[in-house]
């Protein structure tokens, strides 16, 4: 992975509109290719494209994805919103990894997450006064080489 002097981190905030996900799907394949991680493209969208996809489908507010690399090699994409509410799971159809029923209409993007991601968790954020900042759920991916 390029080394950058000083580091850097995007973060992109994110409307209450279905494009949203695209376009932030568009803008980390630009800050890729900017860095030259071109590499990471494909796994980097598909775990970023599953979190904002939830953010988007399951809170009721603005969302934002953060992005930056890691001292240890890996790229880190975080996924911002407004609700406190950590998903428990890819839901009870998830057994053993296995994909859900294929008449489920959903499941399957945390069982995507936690296939290709290399680690993934949230994060609960405090706001103030004790109110809740809500969550980053987060997933970590690493690059092999050219």
């Amino acid at each position: 992975m390029p080394t950058v002097s000083p580091p850097w981190s995007y973060t992109l905030h994110l409307s209450r509109d279905p494009r949203s996900p695209g376009i932030a799907r568009s803008t980390l394949r630009a800050v890729l290719a900017a860095y030259e991680l071109g590499g990471l493209a494909p796994t980097a969208e598909l775990l970023a494209s599953e979190l904002l996809t939830n953010a988007h489908l399951h809170t009721g507010g603005p969302y934002a994805l953060h992005i930056r690399p890691m001292a240890s090699g890996q790229l880190r994409l975080g996924v911002w919103d407004r609700d406190p509410t950590v998903p428990s799971g890819p839901g009870a159809d998830f057994v053993h990894g296995a994909m859900p029923h294929g008449a489920s209409e959903g499941g399957r993007g945390l069982a995507l997450v936690r296939a290709y991601a290399d680690s993934w968790g949230a994060s609960l954020l405090g706001g103030p006064e004790g109110a809740s900042g809500g969550k980053v759920l987060w997933a970590e991916c690493g690059w092999s080489g050219p």
